[in-house]
């Protein structure tokens, strides 16, 4: 009872949009029908800046802290944890708030994996600035870093590792029309100007 508690707040937290509300308060394009259409950081950056872009930011990665933290403290199994960081994150892919329209969750699930340490977040990190830097592809860095998430948290704390292959899947599933664009070259790449229209609509 209390789990599934969980799984419906965490998935209520998911579901408000900080992209969308951000872009309210400062009177930007709406993120879902602007720039790549895809209500994140990096879209409300590219229609409004840095600070916009931070606040999305940090509230999407609270999203995701939050409900595992509290989870982890009222002492739920390590695969209800998991299960816990998912509903937050389908509820920023798929919010119930803003017509199940939302972004891809990198922050989000980043969020939820703070918990386990600061050793992993630091190695996601890292992941992300290396490849940023050698390909200057943001969508690919984020890729790489979730799908190398699963390994660096057996490293660190194998317990957890099933449920942070949940969300690795989920995040990867969720990139599938970036993946298409980095096959193809039409991927934008950091600092670009303009982004393509992205395929939101599922």
């Amino acid at each position: 009872m209390l789990a599934t508690l969980m799984f419906v707040l965490a998935y209520l937290l998911g579901s408000i949009s900080s992209a969308i509300l951000v872009s309210r308060l400062f009177k930007l394009p709406d993120p879902r029908n602007s720039g790549s259409n895809n209500p994140g950081a990096t879209n409300v950056y590219r229609l409004g800046g840095t600070f916009p872009a931070c606040l999305v930011l940090v509230f999407d990665i609270l999203k995701g802290t939050i409900p595992v933290w509290g989870a982890y403290f009222l002492k739920l199994e390590p695969l209800e944890l998991g299960l816990v960081a998912v509903a937050a994150c389908l509820g920023h892919m798929y919010p119930v708030f803003f017509s199940f329209k939302g972004g891809k969750a990198v922050a989000t699930a980043f969020g939820s994996l703070l918990p386990i340490g600061l050793s992993l977040a630091g190695l996601l990190i890292c992941t992300w600035l290396v490849i940023v830097a050698i390909t200057r592809y943001s969508s690919l860095a984020a890729l790489v870093a979730v799908s190398l998430a699963p390994l660096y948290t057996w490293l660190i704390k194998p317990l957890y590792t099933l449920p942070v292959a949940f969300i690795t899947l989920l995040i990867i599933f969720r990139h599938r029309t970036n993946i298409i664009r980095l096959f193809s070259g039409d991927e934008p790449k950091v600092g670009a100007k303009k982004a393509p229209t992205d395929d939101k609509k599922h």
